[in-house]
């Protein structure tokens, strides 16, 4: 599940920069930074791409995930620093909507 989540993170940071011409370094994979002092994204530019991937994570997975809520920002180190913190927080969460389906 990681690397499918992985994917669909890098696919759309892709079509974020196409969209939105920003140079986020895809080609640093999971190490790549967003945000931060070593990220290139402003909160603008890092809000949009957070709706993209919630979008992209619904269309692919058809599942409907809130990544930018109290929960992301509580974290001892945000989840938006780099890619590879932000597919580890997607693959919690997924875990944890899973758990609670299979609860039901």
């Amino acid at each position: 599940m990681r690397d499918k989540i992985s994917k669909i993170v890098l696919t759309t940071i892709e079509e974020f920069n196409s969209t939105y011409e920003e140079n986020i370094p895809v080609e640093l994979m999971e190490s790549t930074p967003l945000y931060g002092k070593e990220g290139v994204l402003d909160s603008l530019g890092l809000v949009s791409l957070i709706v993209m991937i919630e979008q992209a994570i619904e269309d692919e997975l058809e599942v409907s995930l809130i990544l930018a809520d109290e929960k992301a920002m509580s974290q001892k180190t945000s989840p938006f620093l780099k890619v590879s913190l932000l597919v580890d927080y997607i693959c919690r969460l997924l875990e944890e909507e899973m758990a609670v389906w299979t609860d039901r």
